[in-house]
C-alpha cells in the first residue's frame, strides 16, 4: 500500500509515519510538509508544500495512494481554554 501523510512532525502524525515505516505492508509514503525536517528513510518521500488549503500546485502528485493521514492540528498544551477552542 502506498500512503499520503499530511502532519507528519507533530505528535500523532510522527507516530502515524513510524507505524507506516514499520509496517511492512506499506511500501511507499508521501509526507507533505512545511519544511525539509523528516529523518531519510527508503520508503519515504517529501513533498515542501506551505498551505495545505490550497493543494492545486501539488495535485498531479497526490493520486494514486490507498491510504491518507492527515494529522494537522494544534496541541492544547499550554493554551487558555478560551484560546484553545473555537
Amino acid at each position: 500500500m502506498k500512503v499520503v501523510l499530511f502532519g507528519a512532525t507533530g505528535m500523532v502524525g510522527q507516530g502515524a509515519l513510524r507505524e507506516c515505516l514499520l509496517d511492512p505492508d506499506v511500501e511507499s509514503i508521501l509526507a507533505v510538509v512545511r519544511n525539509a525536517s523528516l529523518p531519510q528513510h527508503d520508503k519515504l518521500r517529501e513533498i515542501i508544500h506551505q498551505d495545505v488549503s490550497d493543494l492545486a500546485a501539488i495535485e498531479d502528485r497526490l493520486s494514486g495512494y490507498g491510504a491518507c493521514f492527515f494529522c494537522l492540528g494544534v496541541s492544547s498544551i499550554g493554551m487558555k481554554e478560551e484560546t484553545y477552542r473555537p
